[in-house]
């Protein structure tokens, strides 16, 4: 069976996955219950599934160390021209006809592969139509600026919404193709 490529990240109300300066502070939940879901997204049941994690440049380098430790026992690869400094084993670095590798990769045995972000990288990804799946956690606030999700010229692409999940004003809505 093919490995799925699945987008999962976090938006705020008005399509933003990062503040101005890359922070992820402002995700959270507004702390009210009351109309939280019996099911609920897991997200470390979500982690385990996968074991490749795709990343920009940017979201590596905005990515909070805890974040990165973590995924220790994952392979990340990130998309840049440069080989940046780092810690961790586990990180490789690539460039060129991102879409081609990872579709390579995609039929390779293992997990599932995670497109972390940033727009930049899964822009061609979403233009290509290779994403299997779309996980979009919808967070309560709207930032008036940041990067955004989706890039212009996209094609269109129907969905069937799998699930829909709320946790303390936190909607995460699951797609498939």
């Amino acid at each position: 069976m093919k490995r799925k490529i699945i987008l999962n990240l976090a938006i705020s109300l008005d399509g933003f996955i990062a503040d101005d300066d890359g922070g992820f502070t402002w995700i959270k939940g507004d702390g009210d219950k009351t109309h939280d879901t019996k099911a609920q997204f897991d997200y470390e049941e979500f982690v385990e599934s996968v074991d490749v994690i795709i990343m920009g440049k940017i979201a590596f380098l905005d990515c909070p160390k805890e974040t990165l430790d973590s995924f220790k026992d994952k392979t990340i690869y990130v998309a840049t021209n440069k080989v940046l400094n780092t810690n961790y084993s586990n990180v490789e670095f690539f460039s060129g006809d991102l879409v081609s590798q990872i579709s390579a990769l995609q039929k390779e045995k293992g997990k599932n592969i995670w497109l972390f972000g940033g727009a930049g990288l899964t822009d061609s990804f979403i233009k290509a139509n290779l994403i299997d799946e779309y996980i979009i956690g919808i967070i309560p606030i709207i930032l008036g600026s940041g990067r955004p999700l989706f890039l212009k010229d996209n094609p269109t692409i129907n969905l069937h919404l799998k699930e829909s999940t709320t946790q303390e004003g936190i909607v995460i809505l699951r797609y498939s193709k």
